[in-house]
């Protein structure tokens, strides 16, 4: 079956165990949303599905497309198809977006494109974003406002076109106008041989990108999983009785 399957996966920094048990499905053709408060683990999940080597799986499994990548360095991952956005991408003096791009494309496509077929291939994603061609000859982040460095980011997962893209809290520090484009956006690059796990506090990212599926972590576990009413749930509760019921939970 073509999916991302995370099953029972542990995994710890320093030595601080943070995923306790995640199991989490990510379909193609499917949009699915992850939730919690901070310190849920919601971006250690993203740097684990990534193969960050800051953080060690210490039990479980990741499988892609019945392809085992627990043990895979970050990438090989990358070249199976997995893609994470970053909630704080950094930024690289010297090196413009369109040479970091077209380093990216080559490094995980079998058939590589020159220099001109590249910029041709970059140019029609920007149209498609509506970006300003002179967006791609800056340096990579550098002097980026926030809304520009998500949108990068987003430029970023339409060049390289993977399978499976993780969006770590991409509507972080923006306003409602950078959030609406990037939603747009998003949802441009939605579609059958595509899957996507967007990972956010808010809610409201999900006014512009309509989840498939919900969940909710907390303390480092799945909690539930639902439709979009889960999302309107957390958006007027808040996460307090999810956190209650794991305490209650802990404590019988």
């Amino acid at each position: 079956m073509s999916n991302l399957q995370i099953k029972n996966l542990h995994a710890s920094i320093n030595g601080e165990p943070i995923l306790k048990g995640v199991n989490l499905e990510i379909d193609l053709g499917k949009v699915h949303a992850l939730m919690g408060p901070n310190g849920s683990g919601k971006s250690t999940l993203a740097n684990v599905l990534m193969g960050n080597p800051k953080y060690e799986i210490t039990e479980g499994r990741i499988i892609l497309d019945g392809k085992d990548i627990t043990e895979c360095s970050p990438d090989e991952r990358a070249k199976l198809g997995v893609f994470l956005s970053f909630q704080y991408p950094a930024e690289i003096t010297g090196v413009t977006l369109s040479n970091f791009l077209r380093t990216a494309y080559n490094a995980i496509h079998e058939k590589k494109k020159d220099v001109l077929q590249f910029h041709q291939h970059l140019k029609e994603k920007m149209k498609e974003l509506q970006m300003d061609d002179l967006f791609s000859k800056r340096y990579l982040n550098e002097g980026f406002s926030g809304g520009e460095k998500k949108r990068s980011e987003i430029l970023q997962m339409a060049v390289l076109n993977p399978k499976y893209a993780i969006l770590d809290e991409t509507d972080s520090g923006l306003d409602a106008d950078a959030i609406r484009i990037v939603g747009e956006n998003v949802n441009k690059m939605r579609g059958p041989q595509k899957g996507i796990l967007i990972i956010t506090h808010y809610y409201r990212i999900l006014n512009y990108i309509t989840p498939d599926q919900v969940s909710i972590m907390i303390d480092g576990k799945i909690v539930k999983t639902g439709g979009k009413e889960l999302a309107l749930e957390i958006e007027e509760q808040g996460f307090d009785n999810f956190i209650q019921q794991i305490e209650v939970s802990n404590a019988n």
